[in-house]
């Protein structure tokens, strides 16, 4: 079996800029493979973009393991009080292994885009 390449495809990842927010769309599986990926791209966000709220939308996520909640967590912390962080999760996939590590509760978490850019 050709594994070649499946790493690139297991997770997609869009920018988009507006008015002071950058949302970071993100689709696919989120494991110990692309979790990196990720990070870069949540890196590049808040480095290319210091002062803007950053939501990182998991509404196309298909898996999320533990090393996607650790990127989570570290865009957080790395934030700080000063420039939010907000998650966009719904359906079990996303919003059950924010909830079962008790996420839900240190991150700003959302149902939809919408309801995340309302509160900005």
């Amino acid at each position: 079996m050709d594994m070649s390449g499946s790493a690139a495809s297991a997770l997609s990842l869009d920018v988009e800029v507006k008015e002071g927010v950058v949302l970071l769309h993100v689709g696919g599986e989120i494991d110990v493979v692309t979790a990196p990926e990720f990070q870069e791209a949540v890196d590049r966000a808040t480095s290319e973009h210091p002062d803007a709220v950053l939501v990182a939308d998991l509404s196309d996520v298909t898996f999320l393991a533990s090393a996607g909640l650790a990127v989570l967590v570290r865009c957080s912390e790395e934030r700080g009080e000063d420039r939010r962080f907000l998650v966009v999760a719904h359906g079990p996939t996303t919003v059950r292994p924010l909830e079962l590590t008790g996420l839900t509760e240190a991150l700003e978490v959302f149902s939809s885009v919408e309801a995340a850019l309302t509160t900005v």
